[in-house]
């Protein structure tokens, strides 16, 4: 009687540090302090599938999702604002990008518009 009551106690540790690590792993990075509102907008919308230097998620590629490469400032470049407020917005479907979400229910013009500075920002950190 005393064994298996051992055993059970074993493994429900066992699930439990299992459970811990996972969920470790999986958290989502919050943003730095003092962080401006795009960036906290980018932390909390995008860095899933952009990851957090705006290069890709290893999460997104696990659902064999390809985002764009928001640190490429060459490809970057070629788009302007309005293209970024418009995918942000309405989603990539518009776009030929049907991974890419719509925020436009979610986020207001102003908020948009912060989180395009942030990303043109991160194409010209590197």
């Amino acid at each position: 009687m005393r064994r298996p009551l051992i055993v059970l106690v074993l493994a429900i540790a066992a699930i439990g540090v299992f459970a811990a690590g996972l969920a470790a792993l999986l958290d989502t990075p919050r943003p730095p302090r003092g962080a401006s509102r795009g960036e906290r907008l980018f932390y909390a919308l995008c860095v899933t599938c952009h990851g957090v230097d705006g290069r890709g998620s290893w999460r997104a590629s696990l659902f064999l999702i390809r985002p764009g490469n928001l640190a490429d400032a060459a490809r970057l470049d070629q788009r302007s604002d309005q293209y970024l407020v418009d995918i942000i917005k309405n989603g990539g479907a518009p776009f030929g990008r049907p991974g890419m979400p719509a925020f436009g229910a979610a986020l207001s013009e102003e908020e948009i518009r912060e989180l395009v500075a942030y990303v043109r920002g991160l194409s010209r950190a590197r």
